[in-house]
């Protein structure tokens, strides 16, 4: 028997015994069909083995550049002592990782770096990644002395630091940030949005180019506080400030900030300059971490579909932006292909497959591919 005829039958073997390999279930299949929902197939040899015995860590963060490009940031810091045995001459496997990777359209590593240098303050917690228009790749940190956002040339020449290191939460601070989560860069205005953050609870605006302050708001558009709010609570009014954390902001096409405000289970919808739109809950009754870990809209030029990961129930969600109703949903909670250990971060390709990343003991990227 030839080695292609055992790859082969092994892989039709791997595809029996493992549904989701073949097929990602969706619910309510009627009201997908009806809606016209696309449906995706788990890519179970995305991404190639990693090079240099690396490993990866908890994957905080993952966006596409204009080449089709994966951009990985992962807490390198977060594996274990047993998972860097090389290092120390213990066992074959495995060495320190850089912290931003990138990937090819075929899942090969073809750039990496990042890490404490001269000139700026490394974040202790990796969180989150941007590659913005002009092609710089912007960084955050959500470990509770992480203050700072940092921008960088997409060969990792450091650029700009915005805030410093902190101690406690300061919601109004113009010079310094609170844990922030995540970044989106308006390059035509000059201004970048950050989801301020784990530690505050805000929306911050700053100069992209010179670090300026420039407007931050809360909840509702409003004046955010630090004050000790009540834990979340389904069956309570809504909350009136964002909770931590505030854990993405993105752009829509049509130039709508869309904020995940992840433990309320919610987004909310601002223009520009913080006026507030409205407000979208998505199983409620979920507590936990909450539901809106992060978003990705669909490739079309109108963006019908909203894609949202929710790391406490395990899922990807499939949300009809026009409505902002459940269109149709994919995985659980579970370690196998398709399925979602601490799901924390979802990005779409220009093909409009869907990529999502995992942190805590998930540590790992998965791929699916959008069948229609």
């Amino acid at each position: 028997m030839s080695s292609r005829t055992v790859l082969l039958g092994a892989v039709l073997a791997l595809l029996v015994a493992t549904p989701a390999l073949a097929q990602m279930t969706i619910v309510n299949p009627v009201l997908a069909a009806k809606a016209g929902a696309p449906q995706f197939q788990v890519d179970p040899f995305f991404p190639k083995a990693l090079p240099n015995n690396w490993l990866l860590g908890q994957v905080s963060g993952l966006r596409f550049d204009g080449n089709g490009n994966l951009w990985v940031i992962h807490r390198a810091g977060a594996l274990t002592a047993r998972e860097l045995a090389a290092d120390k001459g213990q066992a074959r496997c495995c060495s320190k990782t850089p912290p931003v990777l990138v990937f090819d359209p075929s899942g090969n590593v073809i750039k990496s770096w990042g890490g404490p240098g001269a000139g700026y303050d490394w974040p202790k917690s990796e969180h989150g990644i941007y590659i913005d228009d002009e092609k710089f790749v912007w960084i955050g940190g959500n470990d509770p002395t992480d203050g700072q956002i940092l921008k960088f040339t997409m060969d990792g020449k450091f650029v700009l630091q915005i805030g410093k290191r902190v101690e406690g939460p300061d919601s109004h601070a113009t010079d310094r940030l609170g844990s922030p989560a995540d970044v989106a860069v308006d390059t035509a205005a000059k201004e970048v949005y950050i989801a301020d953050g784990y530690n505050n609870r805000r929306v911050a605006v700053f100069d992209s180019q010179t670090g300026a302050y420039k407007r931050h708001w809360g909840a509702y558009g409003k004046r955010p506080s630090d004050e000790k709010t009540p834990p979340y609570d389904p069956a309570a009014a809504p909350s009136q400030q964002f909770a931590n954390p505030v854990h993405c902001v993105r752009f829509s096409k049509d130039g709508l900030l869309y904020v995940c405000d992840r433990s309320n289970s919610r987004y909310q919808i601002f223009r520009k300059d913080g006026t507030f739109v409205s407000e979208h809950f998505f199983e409620k009754q979920t507590r936990l971490n909450g539901t809106v870990y992060e978003l990705a809209f669909s490739q079309d030029a109108g963006q019908k579909f909203i894609y949202m990961v929710d790391g406490s129930n395990g899922e990807v969600r499939i949300v009809e932006r026009a409505s902002n109703e459940i269109l149709a949903r994919f995985g659980r909670v579970g370690r196998q292909a398709g399925e979602f250990t601490a799901v924390h971060n979802i990005a779409v390709d220009s093909a409009g497959n869907i990529y999502t990343a995992e942190v805590q003991t998930g540590q790992r990227i998965q791929k699916f591919r959008r069948l229609d």
